[in-house]
């Protein structure tokens, strides 16, 4: 089943945080469980772990892992039998302030794909590269776009496009210098385009054939030189057989580009890049059509989430917002504030320093820390709503981020202002 990208963009930041986690020794334990797997094989296979571990010789290490194994023991007591994709456990005494100061840590999270074997790793760090292999985009698609005068060459994976090269013909243009004669141009013309054609060839096929997950290739153009080289013999004959589609342009370069990838939205249907374009040109389009329908800005769309009107919810990758709640246990005031990530060291100096505006008391701290992210995502599925994290690797991500805020919906129905 094709995970969502706002459950990707969780497991990406889960991964990101178990990375920087590092124990003195080998005391954390990273544990990946098949969807196949009895829980009793895991529960046994643990115990013995657990037996060997008291031989260890440091008295730390040994208390360590053994308390780790206990946790995910505990753990595995309450799971009849591991989720349709299988379970990974990351368990163990992480330092807070130098050593003395572990704090045990428990993380379990359900992988986008199934897990294939079963695997206990003990060691300074978490063994995050099964899940972090999950996350990588494996279907990539090559891209030419050429006419007479130049090539451009492209890959697309995910929701990123890369381009490769561009190289120009060199061939004369359309007007001969005086004194050549018609048959000896059309030769010199004919001569830079076998030339321009072959070097193109080279180019598809040092870029394109070494890609291990290949699914094809998209040749785009204006004028019948597409044609021409997708049925010429200058590239290897298992790019030919891998062409999807050749596609009638009106430019070339970085802009032919975007335009074969626009009308290339059937085969590439799947795929990020393809899906994000799609997304935000859609609010786009609405936002014309009947702005009632769609809503952007913090405010306005967690007015729209707050009445369970969203039904897709777009937010930039790049966002870089936070959902601070302040609160005084004293008297139980409390305060919901939302702040750019540079302004959150000012603002923890600040609360040291102001007592509760309520009972006046020193008491006053910051409760909660949450990438605004986060925040509208869960408050999103909460009502069933789509939750899309859109990049900024295409043009309509960049105006997503830039001219709204990074932050916008499409309504089920219109909400009162």
């Amino acid at each position: 089943m094709k995970r969502s990208s706002f459950e990707r963009y969780k497991l990406k930041k889960t991964l990101e945080v178990l990375e920087k986690k590092k124990g003195f020794h080998t005391e954390l334990v990273s544990l990946y469980i098949p969807p196949d797997r009895p829980i009793s094989d895991v529960t046994n296979y643990l115990k013995q772990e657990y037996g060997t571990a008291s031989n260890i010789k440091s008295k730390s290490t040994r208390k360590n892992v053994m308390d780790a194994i206990q946790k995910i023991l505990a753990l595995l007591k309450n799971i009849p039998r591991p989720p349709p994709t299988g379970l990974a456990v990351f368990c163990g005494a992480i330092p807070t302030n130098g050593q003395g100061t572990e704090k045990m840590e428990l993380t379990t999270i359900v992988p986008p794909e199934p897990i294939n074997t079963y695997k206990y790793h003990c060691n300074n760090k978490f063994f995050l590269d099964p899940l972090k292999g999950m996350l990588v985009e494996k279907d990539t698609y090559g891209i030419i776009v050429l006419d007479r005068s130049e090539a451009d060459f492209a890959i697309l994976k995910g929701n990123h496009l890369e381009i490769l090269k561009k190289i120009t013909s060199g061939a004369p243009g359309k007007h001969r210098a005086g004194g050549q004669s018609a048959r000896r141009f059309e030769r010199l013309i004919e001569q830079a385009g076998h030339e321009f054609f072959k070097r193109s060839g080279d180019y598809a096929n040092e870029f394109f054939l070494e890609i291990p997950d290949l699914k094809g290739i998209l040749i785009g153009g204006p004028g019948p030189s597409k044609n021409k080289f997708a049925e010429s013999s200058y590239f290897d004959y298992r790019l030919k057989n891998a062409i999807l589609g050749i596609v009638d342009l009106s430019y070339t370069g970085s802009s032919g580009i975007d335009e074969l990838i626009d009308k290339s939205r059937d085969i590439l249907q799947n795929v990020r890049y393809s899906e994000e374009k799609t997304l935000v040109q859609k609010f786009l389009t609405m936002l014309v059509k009947d702005d009632t329908l769609v809503a952007y800005g913090e405010k306005e769309v967690r007015q729209a989430l707050d009445q369970g009107a969203v039904d897709t919810l777009l937010l930039s990758e790049d966002l870089e917002i936070f959902y601070v709640t302040v609160s005084c246990p004293n008297c139980n005031y409390s305060e919901e504030l939302t702040i750019k990530k540079d302004q959150l060291p000012s603002l923890e100096q600040e609360i040291q320093n102001r007592n509760c505006p309520s009972c006046d008391s020193s008491l006053l701290s910051i409760k909660t820390v949450k990438p605004i992210i986060d925040e509208f995502g869960e408050l999103a599925e909460q009502t069933g709503a789509n939750v899309e994290i859109i990049s900024s690797e295409t043009e309509e991500g960049q105006q997503l981020k830039q001219a709204f805020g990074g932050i916008a919906a499409l309504l089920r129905y219109s909400i009162e202002g």
